[in-house]
Order: C-alpha cells, then sequence, then structure tokens
C-alpha cells in the first residue's frame, strides 16, 4: 500500500486565507506575545498613593515630632502647679503667665540705671557672653591647632589645661575683680577664662585625628606648612572645632548669669538677683525660662551650624 506525504504548502487553500498560512508558519513565542499584546491589560493594584494618603502621613511625621515635646512641657506646668500648691513663695503657672505678660507688654522701658526692661537686661547679658566668647575663639582656636600639631606643645600644654579647666567659674571673678577694677572686664575675663578650654581641646584633639598617611603626603610634596594647614588639617578637624565652639558657647551663656549675680549693673543675672531682693518670685521664673530659651536657640543654632560644616554628614 503506497502513502502520500502531503506537505502544508502543497494543500491547496482558498487565496483569502493566505494570512492562515502566515499565522502557521509564525513561531509559538511570536505567536504568544502578540497575544499578549492583543489582550486586554489589569491593573494588579500598584496604584500610588493618593493625596489623602500623604497628608496622612505628613500629620502622623508632625504630630510625632511636636508631641513629645508638648507633653515634656505640660507634664512640667502639672507638676509646678502641684508643688506651687504645697508652699507659700512659689507662685502658680497662672500668676506667672500674668508676669510675664507684664514684663514683655515693655521689655525695652529705661527708666535709669537699676531700672530697665528685660530686653535691655537680655541684651547687655548677650553683648557680654559674645565679647568674652569671641575673645576665647580668636585665642583657643590658633592655640588648639598648634596644640595637636606639635607633640612638643602638646606636652607642655597639658598639664596647664588640666589644672586650669576643673576651676568653678565663680573662682576666677576675684582675680578679674583684682587685676580690672571693674565689674563688667570682670564678667567678659571669666567667660574668656571658661570657655576658652572646650576650644582648645576639641580643635586640638581634631588636628590629632588627622591621618598619619595625610601627614606623610604632605612631606613627600614638600608643602608648606600653610598649605598643609589650609589644605589637610582645617578641612578634617572643621566639624571638631565647631563642637569645640558649640561647647564653648554654652558655657559662656551659663557662667555670665552667675558672674552678673555678683559683679551687677545691668545684666540678665543683675536682674535675676535684684527681682530676688524684692521677692518677686514671679519675675525671677520668668527670667529662668527667658534665659533657658536663649540658651536652646544657642545652642540649636551652633548645632545647625556643626551638621553644616561636618563633612562626614554631607
Amino acid at each position: 500500500m503506497n502513502t502520500e506525504v502531503v506537505s502544508i504548502n502543497s494543500m491547496a487553500l482558498p487565496a483569502g486565507n493566505s494570512a492562515g498560512v502566515n499565522q502557521l508558519r509564525q513561531p509559538v513565542a511570536s505567536r504568544a506575545a502578540a497575544h499578549e499584546a492583543n489582550s486586554p491589560k489589569i491593573d494588579t493594584g500598584s496604584a500610588k498613593p493618593n493625596s489623602g494618603q500623604r497628608a496622612g502621613k505628613l500629620l502622623n511625621g508632625a504630630f510625632s515630632t511636636v508631641m513629645p515635646p508638648v507633653l515634656g512641657l505640660l507634664l512640667l506646668v502639672v507638676v509646678w502647679a502641684f508643688v506651687a500648691q504645697t508652699t507659700e513663695y512659689l507662685p502658680s503657672p497662672a500668676k506667672t503667665w500674668l508676669s510675664a505678660l507684664e514684663i514683655f507688654g515693655d521689655p525695652f522701658y529705661d527708666r535709669g540705671l537699676n531700672d530697665k526692661g528685660i530686653g535691655w537686661q537680655l541684651w547687655a547679658s548677650l553683648k557680654r557672653v559674645f565679647e568674652g566668647f569671641g575673645l576665647a575663639a580668636l585665642i583657643g582656636i590658633p592655640l588648639g591647632f598648634m596644640v595637636g600639631r606639635f607633640d612638643a606643645l602638646q606636652r607642655m600644654m597639658n598639664p596647664v589645661i588640666s589644672l586650669l579647666r576643673p576651676v568653678s567659674p565663680l573662682a576666677w571673678l576675684p582675680i578679674g575683680l583684682a587685676v580690672f577694677k571693674a565689674a563688667d572686664p570682670s564678667a567678659i575675663f571669666v567667660i574668656f577664662i571658661t570657655s576658652i578650654w572646650p576650644m582648645v581641646i576639641n580643635t586640638s584633639l581634631g588636628v590629632a585625628s588627622v591621618p598619619q598617611d595625610y601627614l606623610n603626603v604632605a612631606r613627600v610634596l614638600k608643602l608648606s606648612e600653610w598649605k598643609v594647614f589650609t589644605k589637610i588639617l582645617l578641612p578634617a578637624s572643621l566639624p571638631y572645632v565647631v563642637t569645640g565652639i558649640k561647647l564653648a558657647l554654652g558655657i559662656a551663656w551659663l557662667v555670665i548669669v552667675a558672674a552678673e549675680m555678683l559683679t551687677g549693673g545691668v545684666g540678665i543675672g543683675f536682674w535675676i538677683w535684684d527681682e530676688w531682693n524684692n521677692l518677686n518670685m514671679a519675675h525671677i521664673i520668668v527670667a529662668i525660662f527667658v534665659v533657658g530659651t536663649v540658651g536652646l536657640i544657642l545652642e540649636q543654632s551652633m548645632a545647625w551650624v556643626a551638621n553644616r560644616f561636618d563633612y562626614r554628614k554631607n
């Protein structure tokens, strides 16, 4: 029996079915791709968050950022109100708030040498702080670079720093009064002598932390000492320098209040002591909040500067 092998190509199809032949000749993968392209798309649910969801996330972030400090302050006020009920001389938060409205209603009045508004008192204290702090930075930062750069100078200055740094700020005040014969320069001297050490220590630590390989390369290239300072030491130690400035500024603001209590004149510390002599505890508490707020602003400002110049975080 003879068997005929019939080829697909030899089969006679009508002229209108030539597209069917071409479809049969296409590879299976091509036909599958064409079928997938022609099939309707199905949304799998990967939709982007809408504006409501984004607003909810922003509100949650703001809530988690703002609420803890608010709760902490409310707890402080509750404890304060409770303690005020148990003692005769401590004013309540409500009474202190009324006193604050009275004080800040006219903060820049001037009725004489010992009767000025809290604005002038605060300005006098800040002026002394920045004068003493600026002088300490002018001397302390270059001294810190030299101490960190030269081992002989470091061995010479270490006992001096260790001896003078722990001395209480008020212990320097009699020396300042004996030398300068006036209260205002004595307070500036106390700020200077107490705020210089953090800048010297942190700056020298930053210089000492520079990798020795950098200095070896500078020695091979025969760079001058000025080039070594500007191109290697200063950029590498700048975060330490700014941290020392931040610590020194906090110490300067802490010291000025105590110094002004003893020296008198115009200043927030003198104003606190004067209100104590008048037994006005509400004004003292307002002054405490003013001192704390200004210190917080100074600290946060220097923290921002420190983060800005920290190459490790940028």
